[in-house]
């Protein structure tokens, strides 16, 4: 399963690392699809409006049985050099890229769930041109799973990634990250602003204070983005109280059900992608959708990833006043779809570039990964 790489770094804590799934692994998922004990559903209720529709999710399924093509897609994410190394007793999993400048900017990367380092597929050549580019599978996630024990917090997590960067021998670097991955991004700048040189996110969330002086002055767009805020906290936050409080439960279901495990990752590609597509695979490529979701059947990580919601549910810190970070920060805000308010990015973060996109989601290295990619550029030379 591992080989060595040229591209390996020294430290011999770092293994070389390749995706080989089993053949009986892909066999297995195969059967299970096949053998599928589908819900009837309730007459009219075959939009969107209460989860994913049976039919859509049928011809997914049959897809993801028949038509796609995982050997494919091993072949594409082992193009990359990945590898492994432990910090903190959990594995971590990782690509890196090295640009063929050799004094290249040194670039982390985080997803966000349910997402994987897949999401960032996209990215990585244009990327490379001008950055070292590290892609980091979470802790719980994908084949930096399952959990070696609880207690991985964004705190935890962030200082395994700063420890990651310096076991590369990057002193300094820029961090990336979108939606959780954005917290994960904020707090590496915050814990470590002697190393972090910037930090650029997307799909940040932001939230108000008590102060009801937060409300005065918003503009239109920006009262949009907090009637947005609260629909989504309103409507479509079973995941968040499922995944918060019971993620041991969820995850018997999701492990051992090839279908429940699409269907809970695609009903979020439908909601955070842009709203002006109609479908998931309008905003992402179909096959990149499933590619994801592969790697978080076979890797079994369904339960381990909901555990990251448990942790920062019951983690005080995560919640409690903080700072103001000091490292210069990029905020990328996708115009349709994001909940960000520019004055709440400002008062928790150093923002010296906001830039709006005007179609787009969540997954904007999916979406709209050359935009993203010139984004994340021109705000590193900005830098200087």
């Amino acid at each position: 399963m591992e080989k060595r790489s040229s591209t390996a770094a020294a430290d011999t804590s770092v293994r070389p690392f390749r995706i080989e799934i089993p053949q009986a692994d892909l066999d297995d998922l195969h059967h299970r699809l096949a053998r599928t004990r589908w819900s009837a559903g309730v007459p009219g209720t075959e939009d969107w409006s209460r989860g994913v529709p049976a039919d859509y999710l049928r011809g997914l399924a049959d897809h993801w049985a028949g038509g796609f093509d995982w050997r494919g897609a091993e072949a594409r994410l082992n193009a990359f050099p990945q590898y492994l190394t432990e910090i903190d007793g959990q594995d971590i999993h990782f690509l890196h890229v090295r640009s063929e400048k050799a004094d290249a900017t040194p670039l982390l990367l985080i997803h966000d769930w349910p997402g994987s380092f897949v999401q960032f597929i996209d990215v990585i050549e244009p990327l490379s041109r001008d950055f070292h580019v590290v892609v980091t599978s979470t802790p719980g996630v994908g084949f930096s799973g399952p959990l070696s024990s609880a207690g991985w917090n964004t705190g935890r997590i962030a200082a395994a990634f700063t420890t990651l960067m310096s076991r590369l021998g990057y002193g300094s670097y820029g961090v990336q990250g979108n939606g959780g991955g954005a917290w994960i991004a904020g707090e590496m700048g915050r814990i470590d602003p002697g190393h972090v040189r910037g930090v650029h996110v997307n799909g940040l969330v932001t939230f108000p204070s008590q102060d009801p002086a937060d409300f005065a002055g918003l503009t239109e767009g920006e009262q949009a983005r907090l009637e947005r805020l609260q629909a989504f906290r309103d409507d479509k936050m079973g995941f968040n109280a499922i995944q918060s409080t019971r993620p041991d439960t969820l995850a018997f279901g999701l492990h051992d059900s090839p279908v429940g495990q699409l269907a809970w990752i695609v009903e979020k590609f439908k909601e955070w992608t842009d709203p002006a597509k109609d479908l998931p695979e309008d905003a992402v490529d179909r096959d990149t959708l499933l590619m994801n979701v592969s790697v978080y059947w076979f890797t079994g990580t369904a339960g381990s990833s909901a555990h990251l919601y448990y942790e920062m549910s019951h983690d005080p810190s995560a919640w409690a006043p903080r700072e103001r970070g000091t490292v210069p920060t990029a905020v990328a805000v996708a115009l349709p779809s994001d909940v960000t308010v520019r004055r709440f990015a400002e008062r928790d973060h150093h923002v010296v570039r906001w830039t709006e996109f005007e179609s787009g989601g969540n997954f904007l290295s999916l979406e709209q990964p050359e935009r993203l990619a010139e984004d994340v550029r021109q705000f590193f030379a900005e830098l200087g």
